[in-house]
């Protein structure tokens, strides 16, 4: 077992949290007529929303809504769209407005984040509906999945996943067994955005507010840019611009992110003296000894307890550094697991990889994700020389759009790379150490946006809406319209998460 930096790429806009198992429509309580509600002209009814790091699960408002997959074709093919509700806590006040929620990926399903989604919106819901709309080719109603003549999901070997030709035929096996069932085509941010809007009109209501993170930002964008007059406001968390390439820079603004993470240890004495050789180093170091020699490592499985043996490659190790990158708190333990690898001790860093690779499981729809950024990327990517001088590395960028040779996908608006200018409120938000949108993409963004303002938060990683006093500045943003009014000197107090000096944490 081992994790790619490719597949980590293919899971790039994630909020790493893990996903949550979305009960169906009148699971949590027999569905009657009398349970129905409607918002608009859709039906919902009572369901139970629950996730692995929430505390407990929600009670929702359920339903499907059913699109045509090619609005060119009347009499076409439909596909359902999963919808879940939160009504607002003050239903004596509701303003006409609602959110409309926009996961990350592309790939992720918003539905399966209600409860961490609850939490991080919690004051936007004392006055406003939250709606969670499953973008098309995720979730459970109509995921983009390729399965088997048995109905198995097909799968690519771990050990095919930095192998562009076995990328493409993979790609090519699952658009084959796709046909008749799905055209991949019109699985695109731009048959996404004109979703949303035929969900906002079902629903009745004018204007919605949208708070996208990550990818999220880029539909969040190119919704604002099509229907200026139905967009109230946006709140943009882990920045990309509509010109940039996803998949492009990963291997550059993770190296940014070592580079940062490196320099606050040194700054801290306690840290500098316990690792006098940076992150940095040592994961080079680390990644070039096991590029030579794999080794065979015994650890306890995370999950049973149980002894297991595996092998751990260089690819392990970056793809688990990264993807703990995004989350300062997860990142905090690499420190200390790189350097007893480092020393040989490699059982600590086998069992986090394991444990990772099976949180990170179907979190995911690969096949919706090449729809978009095949559609949207492939053909503006080209490979920048600097990648071979990080720790990602040159292949990075061409294994994350290997797919691309093979998958049937669209095309994209002559516009759609257009940087978004608009005079619509906007609230942008960064973390200072985001391996993947750094808080240069926002200010890219923010320059078209002269009603907006942009949140930097210190020491913090990828998606940050939920951290501190944000769900606080975001509700007050979202009720007033006025970014720039708004008292922001509680972040101040937000700062990094010091790195563990044992594996009993870190030193006070």
């Amino acid at each position: 077992m081992h994790v790619h930096p490719s597949r980590i790429a293919a899971l790039v806009a994630a909020c790493l949290l893990a996903g949550c198992g979305g009960t169906a429509p009148g699971d949590s309580a027999k569905s009657t007529d009398a349970a129905i509600r409607h918002f608009g002209s859709i039906a919902f009814e009572p369901c139970t929303l629950s996730s692995p790091l929430a505390p407990s699960s929600i009670d929702a408002q359920c339903a499907r809504f059913d699109v045509l997959e090619d609005p060119q074709q009347r009499d076409g093919r439909k596909i359902a769209l999963n919808i879940a509700w939160l009504p607002a806590s003050d239903k004596g006040s509701t303003a006409p407005d609602p959110v409309f929620f926009l996961a990350g990926g592309p790939g992720q399903a918003a539905t399966e984040y209600a409860a961490e989604i609850d939490m991080a919106l919690r004051e936007v819901r004392k006055h406003r509906d939250i709606v969670l709309i499953d973008q098309r080719g995720t979730g459970r109603l109509s995921p983009l999945v390729c399965r088997d003549a048995n109905g198995r999901e097909l799968s690519l070997s771990t050990q095919d996943e930095a192998d562009a030709d076995a990328i493409a035929a993979y790609a090519a096996r699952c658009a084959q067994a796709l046909q008749d069932k799905a055209d991949p085509r019109l699985y695109t941010t731009t048959q996404a955005v004109s979703d949303l809007d035929a969900v906002r009109a079902a629903l009745g209501v004018e204007q919605v507010n949208l708070v996208g993170v990550s990818y999220g930002t880029r539909v969040a964008q190119q919704f604002a840019a099509r229907f200026p007059r139905h967009t109230r406001s946006l709140v943009l968390d882990g920045v990309a611009p509509n010109d940039l390439v996803v998949g492009g820079e990963f291997a550059r603004t993770f190296e940014r992110a070592l580079e940062l993470q490196s320099a606050q240890c040194q700054s801290l004495p306690s840290c500098s003296k316990r690792y006098p050789r940076d992150l940095r180093t040592q994961l080079r170091g680390l990644k070039t000894r096991l590029e030579t020699a794999p080794v065979q490592v015994e650890f306890r499985d995370p999950a049973t307890a149980q002894k297991r043996r595996d092998t751990l490659t260089a690819d392990t190790v970056v793809g688990l550094t990264h993807l703990f990158s995004y989350m300062p708190q997860m990142m905090s333990l690499m420190p200390v697991v790189i350097d007893e690898a480092d020393r040989g001790e490699y059982a600590p860093l086998m069992a986090l990889a394991q444990l990772a690779t099976r949180s990170m499981d179907g979190r995911m729809s690969r096949a919706m994700q090449w729809s978009v950024i095949c559609a949207e990327d492939a053909d503006r990517f080209h490979p920048d020389p600097k990648d071979a001088d990080t720790v990602l590395g040159a292949e990075t960028g061409p294994s994350f759009f290997a797919a691309c040779k093979a998958w049937p996908h669209g095309t994209r608006p002559a516009d759609f790379d257009t940087p978004l200018r608009s005079n619509v409120p906007a609230l942008l938000l960064s973390g200072e150490i985001d391996p993947v949108t750094p808080p240069a993409y926002g200010e890219r963004v923010l320059k078209g946006l002269p009603n907006g303002r942009h949140f930097v938060l210190r020491g913090q990683g990828h998606n940050v809406g939920a951290v501190g006093c944000l769900p606080k500045l975001v509700g007050q943003f979202i009720e007033s319209l006025d970014a720039k009014s708004l008292d922001a000197r509680c972040l101040d107090s937000i700062g990094y998460v010091p790195p563990f000096t044992g594996f009993n944490g870190w030193e006070p």
